[in-house]
């Protein structure tokens, strides 16, 4: 696949067929992984269900790594920085897809463009002049016991070519440095998470995001999002509050394979 935004080849890792497992144990997983937003009111995503309404045990599908990675970034769990942009709290559960049993210390770490679609470390790739330090909306955080890593950012914004995403890594048996980095481990799984357009509408009339005139690709329109829902990172988008201002909380149960 090709990212048709700047220039860069994206190779495809791989896209993996959707594995159901049934039963109590997934049951509890899924609707456990959203229990905290499915409190706060009704969810919104695409077309397809969401993982924890079906209360199924999903393989995420594989997605291309894009040309946007850094390495040695912070574990941290608030990567907004001095970024503007409407609130984004995600939480995200790491299972195994084999048996929905949650991995426990998996780093998961996530990368994504800022308001104005630019990324940090690539400043003006989207056309736009800002300051660069190379680590804003960047980093992960190790998951606790129960599979869940949670994550503050920003809702992003758009580039040329792409809808509206987040990149996402999962890696296992990493070695957290003194710097507040880390080194190491094995890398399970490489994807994307998606956005409900409804949703990406209402974000865009933002003020904030209103000053990207770069023109935002939709998901039907994406070269990589296949429309697959939660098997291929749709996320479950419910509101913080009673204006799109007010941000929203995303989840998603991601299930990886060890083997």
């Amino acid at each position: 696949m090709t990212d048709t935004s700047k220039n860069h080849s994206d190779t495809p890792i791989g896209r993996r067929s959707v594995l159901l497992a049934t039963g109590a144990t997934a049951a509890t997983l899924a609707v456990g992984a959203a229990a905290a937003s499915a409190d706060r009111g009704t969810q919104e995503t695409g077309a397809t269900a969401p993982v924890a309404a079906a209360a199924v045990c999903t393989l995420t599908k594989e997605l291309t790594e894009g040309p946007y990675y850094l390495d040695g970034q912070y574990v941290r769990s608030d990567i907004r920085e001095d970024k503007t942009g409407i609130p984004l709290k995600l939480t995200l559960t790491v299972v195994d897809d084999d048996t929905c049993a949650p991995l426990k210390n998996a780093l998961v770490e996530i990368w994504h463009a800022d308001a104005l679609g630019e990324y940090s470390g690539f400043v003006g790739d989207n056309g736009h002049d800002e300051p660069d330090n190379g680590t804003f909306l960047r980093g992960g955080v190790l998951t606790d016991a129960r599979g869940v890593a949670a994550i503050t950012t920003v809702y992003p914004g758009w580039y040329v070519g792409r809808c509206v995403h987040i990149h996402v890594k999962v890696h296992t048996d990493v070695t957290l440095t003194p710097d507040g980095s880390f080194t190491g481990g094995r890398e399970l799984h490489t994807g994307q998470l998606f956005f409900a357009e409804t949703i990406t509408t209402k974000v865009a009339a933002l003020a904030t995001y209103k000053v990207n005139t770069v023109r935002r690709t939709t998901l039907a329109q994406d070269s990589i999002y296949d429309d697959r829902g939660a098997a291929s990172g749709l996320l479950t988008l419910t509101p913080l509050g009673s204006t799109t201002a007010a941000g929203y909380a995303g989840t998603l149960t991601l299930g990886v394979e060890q083997g």
